[in-house]
């Protein structure tokens, strides 16, 4: 089957192939759909978050990556600052001495291996609806429902959300859905050491090398590699939605790689 598929992308014109691709990937956001709309996890989810619709209106968040950098960054300036936090963002928190505002998690692997330090968490958490596998219904734990495919930005984090291959995309449209004016980001470096076919998953071999933590991704831990080309493209539409409704996105990152957004000292900031 997949010689036939290889096959027909190479004879068929490039739009034709688009076309069926999309078709196909539609049929199958089309099947996901009516749980993610109507199962009483989610209808709780969507009727608790509309307290959170611009309850942040006019003002700016610092959406913290998981980049090395965060070990060059002096994090206490944001211990009054609202933060969003994602995936292992809480092995930092004992250094840190305070937790983030939010929290936010959509990738399978990271969820499944981390699901009891999630379910422990207490601030307003944002799990992608796949998530229903390994966590349960709690106080301040929201549902999103979340896709790989069907490109767009949502506004409103209650409605399908396209992840873009990256949590960080995500976590852009959720600050939107918040009302921030001005999103900053810190440790997202955009840099990985690790090499390999983008979104392939691998397992750690020993310390990771590819975030502020060597046990972030440590020995035995499944994640999957980057796809740093998706990551742009998504980041870029993010800016696009961002710029046209008045808002920014900034760069604050301490020797970031990602070229997509106005870059800020960081120090400047405070």
């Amino acid at each position: 089957m997949s010689s036939i598929r290889e096959t027909l992308k190479t004879r068929l014109p490039a739009p034709i192939v688009n076309v069926v691709r999309e078709s196909r990937d539609a049929l199958q956001r089309a099947s996901q759909w009516p749980a993610a709309a109507f199962h009483p996890w989610r209808r709780d989810s969507i009727e608790k978050m509309a307290a959170f619709k611009d309850k942040h209106k006019g003002e700016r968040c610092f959406l913290i990556g998981n980049g090395p950098s965060l070990k060059q960054t002096d994090l206490s300036h944001l211990k009054n600052e609202f933060t969003l936090g994602q995936n292992r963002i809480y092995l930092a928190f004992p250094d840190w001495g305070f937790s983030t505002s939010y929290f936010l998690s959509v990738n399978d692997l990271v969820i499944e291996q981390s699901a009891p330090e999630i379910q422990a968490l207490t601030m307003p958490r944002f799990v992608g609806w796949r998530a229903r596998k390994w966590l349960k219904p709690q106080e301040n734990l929201f549902f999103i429902h979340t896709t790989y495919t069907g490109e767009k930005f949502a506004t409103d984090a209650r409605e399908r959300i396209w992840e873009g291959g990256t949590v960080t995309y995500t976590s852009l449209q959720v600050a939107y859905f918040l009302g921030f004016k001005e999103v900053i980001l810190v440790g997202v470096d955009h840099n990985y050491v690790t090499q390999g076919k983008p979104n392939a998953t691998v397992v750690s071999q020993g310390d990771d090398p590819n975030h502020f933590h060597a046990g972030y991704f440590g020995k035995g831990f499944r994640w999957q590699l980057p796809d740093l080309v998706q990551w742009e493209d998504a980041y870029r539409l993010a800016r696009r939605t961002y710029e046209a409704n008045g808002r920014r996105v900034l760069d604050a990152t301490v020797g970031g790689k990602l070229t997509v957004f106005d870059k800020v000292d960081y120090n400047s900031l405070f």
